[in-house]
């Protein structure tokens, strides 16, 4: 310590130079002072707050790693939904969208900002009069999971800014790896014989995960700052102006953006880091055009899901080669008949592929595939393997032709093709245990019934104990029956049956989808619920009827219709009703004459964890009243509906003056119309 500096003034000095030399390191990769007199420093400080500790401060260096390994990371619900991006895969499509944008703002001059999209985790990242007091996972766009503790172990991130006192920075970032970081990693794991991770997203994600903050802080994560959820903070009036803004306070931004104003630059520019993407030393897997202005922003505007002023450029798939060795066939929760491509497992766009679907018959015969053929396979989107073609010229006589089976490999009752469809189906839909196990899978899966704990091992070990036979015996479940399976203990017992007792409060329309009936997709079956109100009305539905609903067809009609004719159907439906499940959609429409509600033409904000329902149902048993749902609490907004931890939507709701209810009062409203 120097002799004319306190405690309190030596540490300020000490914690400015080591932010100011970590920016330089990690931010600007200009390092102005050596390994060796960065760590005397930091050692300094850290004996300065032990021997002081009323000087330690949140945005000193030293608390970038000082929490405790959690034991679970709690959820937290964004002030702003976190929207994803519509893609484009070609410069049709890119042109599509700029004249969408064109049109949209009525012809005026379009400034477009151009920058990479980074192969990471979406985070959300807070500041409190400039300080770091929250960092937020992406999760489904309204809620994500704290990881504050963890976000404070990346370097490149300050823990305290300038310039906002007073006021609340909400960032919108991507956390990602370095590839040589992601080398090491996997070098190291692969020495421990621990499972390697398949790309550096996947790893960013394990390593913003741990529980031990310390692990994270080893991984040595980046962050690249692409956005705020709200700039008013900052005054800004365009994006890159936001950018410029927030690289001055210390943030990493995309120095490779570029302001362009026609179709012509946008494509150049995603055709020169289509070919130079390996350059980088991160991953990225496209690019990000934004229309730059606020203004013009505002007036686009986004759908449900996505902006309207902004798209995301995918790269072409990388295209690999490798042999096919066989050709399974598989059995679908609707009986479908699909050809799966067995092949040597080889590495595509970041991880392993071994399969991939050759959806049918004819598709095998058009792309004249053959088994021990050398293919080429590729990943539609980046995500699902798909075979391209054959490589013919490597062929060498050996190869052997496919012939589709005559039985279903499950059940072997003889497959069936109807005139005029491309797939071979198994008919025996109520005894064929392919269609029985995918069924129930569909059942529980996220989308339908989201019974946490109810996966594909679970299910399979379930079924051979003879324990289930159908979704309804999922229902009749004890705590016996469970812990006479191998895999449970008293933990995951409990856990499972109080996932299934919870299940039972899905809305009306999530259990058809559940049900798994063909050409019945989430969509659909809103369309279903919302007109026939119950299962029985949709049960004695004749064909007619339900092609009369708009947005159903004859062949959805048909598909349902016939479905529910079934009796093995119809007492699946009755065991459910019995068992408590929802088959109806609630008492406010029902037993209203008018289905006039007290929420019919209110808008409505669902904020906090909302005990034994989903966010879903809750807004489902909204719409099904007549109200509208949106995610931010504004002058227009007439209700709030609160549950565990409401945060600040609560706050500015009773700010506003505006009435806030339980999902208890909810319901309670919706029974009195």
């Amino acid at each position: 310590m120097q002799h004319s500096e306190t405690p309190s003034q030596r540490a300020a000095h000490l914690r400015a130079d080591l932010i100011e030399h970590s920016h330089k390191y990690y931010v600007l990769d200009a390092p102005t002072l050596s390994d060796a007199e960065y760590d005397r420093l930091y050692r300094e400080l850290i004996d300065l707050e032990a021997t002081h500790p009323g000087l330690v401060s949140p945005d000193s260096p030293t608390q970038r790693v000082g929490a405790p390994p959690a034991e679970g990371f709690p959820q937290v619900e964004h002030e702003q939904r976190m929207m994803s991006l519509d893609n484009a895969f070609d410069s049709d499509e890119l042109r599509a969208f700029l004249d969408r944008a064109s049109k949209g703002l009525d012809g005026e001059d379009v400034e477009y900002v151009c920058e990479l999209k980074l192969d990471g985790v979406a985070v959300a990242v807070k500041y409190l009069d400039g300080v770091l007091v929250q960092g937020a996972t992406r999760g489904d766009g309204s809620v994500g999971e704290d990881v504050t503790t963890n976000i404070r172990t990346v370097r490149s991130l300050p823990l305290s800014v300038q310039g906002v006192d007073g006021q609340s920075l909400d960032l919108r970032a991507e956390v990602v790896l370095p590839k040589d970081v992601f080398a090491r990693v996997n070098a190291e794991r692969e020495s421990k014989d621990t499972a390697i991770f398949a790309n550096p997203r996947n790893a960013a994600a394990g390593s913003l995960r741990q529980m031990d903050p310390k692990m994270a802080s080893e991984r040595y994560l980046d962050i690249w700052v692409h956005g705020l959820a709200d700039p008013a903070p900052l005054g800004t009036l365009t994006h890159d102006q936001t950018l410029t803004r927030l690289e001055g306070m210390g943030f990493k931004v995309s120095p490779q953006r570029q302001r362009v104003g026609t179709a012509e630059e946008v494509i150049a520019y995603c055709s020169k880091w289509t070919d130079a993407r390996d350059s980088l030393e991160y991953e990225i897997d496209g690019v990000v055009v934004k229309v730059n202005a606020y203004r013009q922003q505002r007036m686009l505007g986004h759908t449900t899901r996505a902006p309207r002023w902004a798209i995301a450029f995918k790269f072409p798939a990388e295209r690999v080669v490798t042999r096919l060795i066989g050709i399974d066939v598989h059995v679908g929760r609707t009986g479908a008949i699909t050809p799966q491509a067995i092949m040597e497992p080889v590495s595509v766009a970041g991880s392993t592929v071994a399969a991939a679907t050759l959806h049918n018959e004819d598709f095998i015969r058009t792309k004249n595939v053959m088994i021990g053929d050398y293919v080429v396979i590729q990943k539609a989107g980046d995500i699902i393997p798909e075979v391209i073609e054959p490589v013919i010229s490597r062929r060498d006589g050996s190869e052997k032709a496919f012939e589709m089976p005559v039985v279903c490999p499950s059940c072997g009752t003889a497959i069936v093709r109807t005139e005029g469809e491309v797939v071979a189906r198994c008919p025996n839909s109520s005894k064929c245990p392919g269609q029985r196990f995918e069924g129930i899978l569909h059942f529980a899966s996220r989308n339908a019934m989201d019974i946490d704990g109810m996966g594909p091992v679970v299910i399979e070990e379930l079924l051979e104990a003879g324990l289930i036979s159908d979704a309804s015996d999922i229902f009749r479940l004890s705590e016996k029956d469970l812990m006479s399976i191998e895999r449970f203990q008293e933990k995951s017992t409990s856990n499972l049956l109080r996932a299934i007792e919870a299940s039972k409060n899905r809305s009306f329309d999530r259990v058809l989808f559940a049900l798994g009936i063909r050409h019945v997709g989430s969509h659909v079956a809103e369309l279903l619920a919302t007109e026939m109100k119950s299962s029985d009305s949709l049960m004695d539905a004749e064909t007619e009827t339900l092609a009369g609903i708009e947005g159903i067809g004859p062949r959805i009609a048909e598909s349902v219709f016939e479905y529910f004719k079934d009796e093995d159907a119809r007492a699946l439906v009755a065991r459910l009703q019995t068992a408590g499940v929802c088959v109806e959609i609630g008492p406010s429409t029902l037993d209203s004459e008018s289905s006039v509600t007290a929420v019919t033409g209110k808008t409505v904000v669902i904020t906090g964890k909302i005990d034994g329902m989903s966010r879903d149902d809750v807004k489902a048993l909204i719409k099904g009243g007549g109200g509208k749902v949106t995610s931010s609490v504004s002058s227009k907004t007439d209700l709030v509906v609160v549950g565990e931890d409401a945060g600040s939507k609560r706050d500015k709701a009773l700010k506003l003056g505006i009435a806030t209810i339980d999902v208890s009062e909810l319901l309670s409203l919706l029974e009195k119309g």
